[in-house]
């Protein structure tokens, strides 16, 4: 359990009533980690749903060219789902893209709330880092159960993918020397 002054910091929960931050705040833990601990793999189950308190996170996308199997469907709990890996071909060294920088304030892991509760990029703590942790199951549940809490929640996570989307797009740009002009 964490206070609910500690929430009412973050941008995320603006516009939430004092009654669904409590209902958020009763299930929040924090969390502490050095610099280089990885939190999650990109393919990963997402398990967390995270709020940075202080430090610094790297998201990435991990590209294992020739390393691993080309995607392959799988099948986990009589779902069939495609495979998180990215395949790029053979004879060529592994290769890591950052995607974002998640630094004090910024919310990560929506995967976990979002199906099919797959991680989408991997992070890592590039320095000591303090974040407010929400179990993916207890959280999912309490958005079920209170349906203005659960919008409030998904309206906010919207704006975090919305954001993290713009970011690789102006990575791929600047990758690729694209310009909007040249189409």
């Amino acid at each position: 359990m964490v206070s609910t002054d500690l929430l009412r910091q973050f941008d995320f929960f603006q516009g939430f009533s004092e009654e669904q931050i409590k209902k958020l705040a009763d299930i929040a833990t924090e969390e502490s980690y050095k610099a280089g601990f990885q939190l999650w793999r990109k393919g990963d189950p997402a398990k967390t749903f995270y709020l940075v308190e202080g430090g610094k996170v790297v998201l990435s996308m991990e590209n294992y060219m020739g390393t691993v199997r080309p995607p392959a469907y799988l099948v986990e709990g009589g779902k069939a789902g495609m495979s998180m890996e990215t395949y790029m071909g053979t004879a060529r060294p592994p290769a890591q893209v950052t995607v974002d920088i998640i630094t004090k304030g910024d919310a990560m892991g929506w995967s976990a709330v979002i199906e099919p509760y797959v991680y989408t990029l991997g992070a890592r703590c590039i320095a000591d880092s303090k974040a407010i942790a929400f179990d993916g199951a207890k959280l999912r549940e309490l958005l079920n159960k209170d349906i203005k809490l659960g919008y409030a929640f998904m309206h906010a996570t919207a704006k975090v993918i919305a954001t993290r989307l713009t970011h690789t797009e102006i990575i791929l740009i600047g990758e690729r020397g694209l310009l909007y002009n040249d189409r």
